[in-house]
Parts: C-alpha cells; sequence; structure tokens
C-alpha cells in the first residue's frame, strides 16, 4: 500500500494518507480523500486538494501538502 505524509505548511508532518484514508500519526482515522476534497469520517468536506496542495475549502489558505508517494511493502 502506498503512503503519503500531510506536512503543514513549516514542513512538519501532522497525518498520512495510506490509500484513500487519511489517519493521524496515532494511528487514528480521521477522514479520507475523496475526490478533489478531504473529508471527516461524518463525509464532511474539510479541505480541497489541488495537485499536491492542500488549502481551506475555499482555496484562499494553504494548510500544507501531500509528500511523494511511499514505495508499496
Amino acid at each position: 500500500m502506498h503512503n503519503r505524509g500531510l506536512l503543514d505548511t513549516k514542513g512538519e508532518l501532522f497525518a498520512y494518507l495510506e490509500g484513500d484514508r487519511l489517519y493521524s500519526l496515532d494511528g487514528e482515522l480521521t477522514g479520507r480523500l475523496v475526490g478533489s476534497y478531504i473529508v471527516d469520517t461524518a463525509g464532511n468536506r474539510v479541505w480541497l486538494v489541488q495537485k499536491d496542495g492542500v488549502y481551506t475549502l475555499n482555496g484562499d489558505r494553504a494548510i500544507g501538502y501531500l509528500s511523494d508517494r511511499s514505495p508499496a511493502d
């Protein structure tokens, strides 16, 4: 399975994607990637994803970015 880190604007890892599922660093499922959005576990849109950038829903402020994919296990 491929993993991608979710890093804040300072480059600090705060979550990761495993496939389309988003986890906290503690391994807790917190949401998933659906199309161009990160949604929470209830399905509510939280952030906008454009290429590797992660933004507020209206796209006016950067949250961070997704790292390159890790190799498959």
